[in-house]
């Protein structure tokens, strides 16, 4: 596994969510991630009931926001050496993308995932 130092470009999985940042502290078994750009948006619903819509609390999940940190096992982060992109463009590319797959998948829970959507959508470009 690679080691990382404070200030490596790196990219991180958060939950189900996807993204570039820094690395501004290492810890035993994690590395505080500032987050910078989002790669994959987060999925909506249930983290323990993936996909599924019948559950007691359907979850709104929120990106992480700009300049957020976070701890991320560190088996979940990997060097990121290309140029980062801005904030708000790749969260838009990643919610387009996200809205795409769902569109695909005609179900109780995408439909429900795609409502979170848009609901996020308001807040986050305003």
């Amino acid at each position: 596994m690679d080691e990382f130092k404070i200030g490596d470009k790196v990219t991180a999985i958060y939950k189900t969510g996807k993204y570039i940042g820094e690395i501004t502290d290492v810890r035993p078994q994690h590395y505080l991630v500032r987050v910078l750009a989002v790669m994959k948006h987060p999925m909506q619903g249930d983290l323990h009931n993936p996909k599924d819509a019948d559950v007691t609390f359907f979850h709104e999940r929120r990106a992480l926001a700009y300049r957020e940190q976070t701890n991320v096992p560190k088996q979940m982060v990997k060097h990121y050496e290309q140029e980062i992109p801005d904030y708000l463009t790749s969260l838009k590319e990643a919610t387009e993308k996200l809205k795409a797959e769902l569109n695909e998948k005609a179900s109780v829970w995408s439909e429900r995932s795609l409502q979170m959507i848009s609901s996020l959508e308001k807040d986050y470009f305003k």
